[in-house]
């Protein structure tokens, strides 16, 4: 095995962990700023009001895109776990 070959699985498995997060993260992020702005022209600081909706929103991203999520895992896994006889002998 040579440093090449891990730091080429490290960039891949860094570039799946993102490609994967990415959607529920900018989601939660959007409805975030979306809940500022409303707190801060209604005044309202109530913490609920900031953490249900993106609680919402996460469940939403993860029940339409979690499919998704789930089988792009399962692939990189299954790549990985296949690749080890040739990485080792």
């Amino acid at each position: 095995m040579t440093s090449q070959l891990v730091l080429t699985m490290g960039r891949d498995a860094l570039t799946l962990l993102l490609m994967v997060s990415m959607p529920v993260l900018g989601s939660v992020m959007a409805v975030g700023l979306l809940v500022s702005i409303f707190q801060a022209v209604t005044q309202i600081n109530e913490a609920t009001l900031a953490f249900v909706p993106k609680l919402i929103a996460a469940m939403v991203v993860f029940a339409v895109i979690g499919p998704w999520m789930i089988s792009t895992l399962v692939d990189y896994i299954r790549r990985t776990i296949e690749s080890i006889p040739s990485i080792v002998g």
